[in-house]
């Protein structure tokens, strides 16, 4: 089933597009700010985004900027009601696919959708191909990384870390949780095995380890990425 994620401040737009998807099989996730659509992409991988333009604080033309710096590749759908060409121009800049003005029609809406899902496979594979955050750049498909446009050397490990982590983005991920995805079992002699690879990490991703900006040591617990 093809997941959509639709990003909106106003419910009612956000259930009638619920009711005309879910009633066309797709699996719909909502977010009501710009913010929280973002984590949600990040976290859920849909295959499409149906993003409002206007919408208080993160507006939906800094949502797609943000989207495609993140490296979130999958289409998306830009509503609004504006309808300049400029506007439309702006929108496919930042990295929309589409564009549809309000009024629209729900069925247009659907076949538009149909037709960006058309090459897209249905069971999608982990789809964190390059993040970005600060001056650095991760590609997971090519296992390459950058800080400051110069080449880091990670670990295959290390990249594994970090893609867990970019993916539960603001939640706190345990020593435990690391050890049993990463390494692939639930306990070893000890975890300071993370600690060591989340130091190593800082060193070559921060710009002062010792005050971490992005992975940050959650006391007890185990680790956050704020990136």
């Amino acid at each position: 089933m093809y997941k959509i994620l639709l990003i909106d401040d106003e419910e009612q737009i956000l259930k009638a597009l619920e009711t005309s998807l879910t009633k066309e099989k797709f699996q719909v996730l909502k977010a009501n700010r710009g913010e929280l659509g973002v984590d949600m992409a990040i976290k859920n991988n849909p295959h499409l985004v149906v993003l409002d333009w206007v919408m208080p604080g993160m507006s939906g033309v800094d949502v797609c900027r943000e989207l495609r710096r993140k490296g979130i590749d999958v289409p998306i759908i830009l509503l609004s009601a504006k309808s300049d060409e400029v506007d439309r121009v702006v929108g496919l800049e930042v990295g929309a696919n589409d564009y549809v003005t309000k009024p629209f029609s729900m069925r247009e809406l659907v076949a538009r959708i149909r037709v960006h899902l058309r090459n897209q496979p249905v069971e999608k594979k982990d789809g964190m191909v390059r993040y970005c955050f600060g001056n650095v750049e991760i590609q997971f498909d090519t296992f390459r990384a950058w800080k400051a446009k110069e080449e880091l050397e990670l670990t295959p490990r290390e990249f594994d870390i970090m893609k867990l982590l970019i993916k539960r983005r603001g939640e706190v991920v345990t020593r435990d949780r690391l050890l049993d995805e990463v390494w692939g079992y639930d306990s070893y002699p000890t975890t300071r095995t993370v600690d060591n690879h989340i130091l190593n990490l800082r060193k070559k991703l921060e710009d002062d380890p010792a005050n971490p900006r992005f992975i940050l040591s959650i006391y007890g617990e185990g680790y956050k990425f704020v990136g």
